[in-house]
């Protein structure tokens, strides 16, 4: 009977360690900031990197401690979509010149915590096909082949335009939904600022908006249409990504596939446009509209970062263009007396892939106040661009 008694607890004791073992004795991730700045920012693991924790787990059980044993929101995204996710993100706060470590275990019992903003983007066929995106700062929207059709067609409304258009919003939950719905009764809804969560007064016609790209030959920018197609790729708590692909467009042949992503936190979209051309492209350029050369800009080369200061309606909205100055050979503040054609405007070589950032700040939602605030902002997204967080796997 007492060898029976050891044995039964010996037996507990070994499936209670197997236990422990399975949810604590796991990889660990360090991340390090390398600035001089705090960062909070998403981190991404992808699935090679999983590798040694997948071998023995379940990826459904997979989950993030902090520190402080705090779980963390995750989203995996399949990017290719075969069904098979391809990259883990969590969101990483970390102090300037620190590194912090999180600890990845095997506990499918706890529910992964859910976040009280979010990521979201969805095509729109409620209002012929914007495509439209949006975290808890900022939101954009493109505009699809059925609002070319119309607009050809002179159908009042429609949209003719490559640019990026911007919604100036001041609350961190949700508007895509509500303003499109509002819009099916109202055409005006979400051009107005009367509920206290923003509005689209932004004009992008037929200039580069925040973020548009083109071709710039002879003082002149040749630019594609709408999009022909799109795919949301994913949309969650901490990233959302879609496919955009343009027929071909210039006197080059440019055939462009653009992968747009917007993360939770973040004041820019990451723009990755991919080209093949018939014809050597001297080229490729992203702009911001300067509408009325009303704004003022400030061009800095050196550090990859471009801004646009202007007042709209009664306040002040900073646009910005944020890429590796590597691969600019100009910039320039190109005005006219044409509508739609003064723009700011970002000379990159033709490399046949295009990663670049934009984005913007409204005083209004309270993230700035004046331009020097937007220009910290685009400086400390150029020195992130050049300083990714370093993330080794134990």
């Amino acid at each position: 009977m007492f060898l029976n008694k050891i044995f039964l607890f010996g037996s507990i004791c070994a499936i209670g360690c197997i236990g422990a073992n399975s949810l604590y004795a796991q990889n660990s991730i360090q991340v390090k900031n390398t600035l001089e700045f705090s960062r909070n920012e998403i981190v991404s693991i992808s699935l090679a990197q999983l590798k040694s924790f997948l071998n023995k787990n379940k990826e459904s059980d997979l989950r993030i401690k902090d520190s402080n044993n705090k779980y963390l929101p995750i989203q995996w995204i399949d990017y290719d979509g075969d069904g098979k996710n391809d990259e883990l993100l969590f969101q990483a706060n970390i102090d300037a010149k620190k590194t912090n470590s999180y600890t990845i275990v095997a506990d499918g019992k706890t529910p992964i915590p859910e976040t009280k903003v979010s990521t979201y983007s969805r095509l729109v066929p409620e209002r012929a096909d914007d495509y439209t995106w949006e975290n808890d700062k900022i939101a954009f929207r493109v505009y699809g082949p059925k609002g070319q059709q119309e607009a050809l067609q002179g159908v009042k409304g429609s949209t003719l335009s490559s640019g990026v258009d911007i919604w100036l919003k001041r609350t961190d939950q949700p508007i895509i939904n509500k303003w499109y719905k509002g819009y099916l009764t109202d055409p005006m809804f979400y051009h107005k600022d009367t509920r206290g969560e923003g509005y689209d007064p932004y004009q992008v016609g037929d200039s580069r908006g925040t973020g548009g790209i083109g071709i710039w030959v002879n003082d002149k920018l040749q630019i594609s249409q709408n999009f022909v197609t799109s795919k949301t790729i994913t949309e969650g708590p901490l990233r959302t990504v879609f496919e955009l692909t343009y027929n071909p467009w210039s006197e080059f042949g440019v055939k462009e596939t653009k992968r747009i992503s917007l993360d939770i936190g973040s004041n820019f979209s990451k723009f990755e446009s991919t080209f093949e051309s018939e014809n050597q492209v001297p080229n490729y350029t992203i702009g911001i509209t300067l509408h009325k050369n009303e704004g003022k800009t400030k061009l800095n080369d050196k550090n990859g970062w471009y801004l646009h200061w202007e007042k709209i309606d009664d306040a002040f909205v900073g646009e910005g263009i944020v890429v590796d100055p590597k691969i600019v050979e100009k910039s320039v503040a190109f005005t006219s007396e044409i509508p739609d054609q003064s723009n700011l405007l970002v000379v990159t070589k033709p490399y046949k892939k295009l990663v670049y950032y934009a984005g913007f700040a409204w005083q209004k939602s309270k993230q700035i106040q004046t331009q020097k605030d937007w220009e910290n902002i685009l400086q400390r997204q150029s020195q992130i661009i050049a300083n990714p967080l370093i993330i080794k796997i134990k």
